[in-house]
């Protein structure tokens, strides 16, 4: 298939590896060029040399919790390419832990990265491209559709965002742009090793995981990466307000 992505520009974020290099790396293979964030300067600006360089991607070090990274990423987009026709905002996971245990502060603090810092970088890109069929991919978590266990902050925030983002949908629609969210499960991100790992058992919780998935296995980046790419893509162009959960069946509602 076809996916319409030649000499189209998305900044990406999350992008220095997981779900949004793995995004990134669809994009470039389809001829998008992109900008990639991440807050690690050296790891941000590895993976857009791994991606080809400048004339592919470019690596800009930013947290999104900062109110002035989603404008800087933008104008990086728009001073290389000329253009900037989406993004896709791979939402990092906030701490682990129980609603009882988290302090106001660490709640703020996450309402900060994984809310609204998203939240902005979609406003800035809808509010600057130009282009025909702007669009919006918001890579969240089945946390939207069910909560995990262990993780209040992003049962808490992610589906607030998910509603805002339908609601993005609602009021850009009649523009010709498009917003959506991906909803990925158990899939084998350093995030997801990392959790695994503060059970103090990583091994027997994986296997006992893989258990209560259809498919018996966690899924890989690339999975999650190649379905984001085309809901990002112009070949989804009749597609938006939706939650497309990649999650190998796990999820047990609609």
């Amino acid at each position: 298939m076809e996916l319409g992505l030649r000499d189209r520009v998305y900044v990406v974020s999350g992008a220095s590896r997981g779900l949004g290099f793995a995004t990134a790396e669809v994009l470039v293979a389809e001829g998008a060029r992109v900008v990639l964030c991440a807050r690690d300067e050296d790891a941000v600006t590895g993976a857009a040399a791994r991606l080809g360089g400048p004339d592919h991607a470019i690596g800009i070090a930013g947290d999104l919790a900062a109110p002035a990274t989603a404008d800087a990423l933008v104008a990086a987009a728009m001073a290389r390419y000329g253009r900037i026709d989406g993004a896709v905002i791979s939402v990092g996971g906030p701490p682990h832990g129980a609603v009882e245990d988290i302090s106001d502060e660490v709640w703020r603090s996450a309402f900060e990265s994984v809310f609204l810092g998203p939240l902005r970088l979609a406003r800035a890109t809808l509010a600057t491209s130009t282009q025909e069929g702007v669009s919006i991919t918001f890579v969240l978590s089945t946390s939207v559709r069910a909560p995990l266990p262990g993780l209040a902050l992003s049962n808490g925030l992610r589906p607030g965002l998910a509603m805002a983002a339908k609601t993005l949908a609602d009021e850009f629609g009649p523009r010709g742009a498009r917003v959506n969210a991906i909803l990925p499960g158990r899939i084998d991100t350093d995030r997801v090793r990392e959790l695994d790992e503060a059970t103090g058992r990583p091994q027997s919780t994986r296997r006992e995981r893989e258990q209560h998935i259809p498919l018996r296995r966690y899924g890989q980046p690339e999975e999650v990466g190649r379905v984001a790419a085309f809901v990002a893509s112009p070949a989804a162009s009749y597609m938006t307000g939706a939650m497309v959960t990649v999650d190998g069946g796990s999820t047990r509602s609609l």
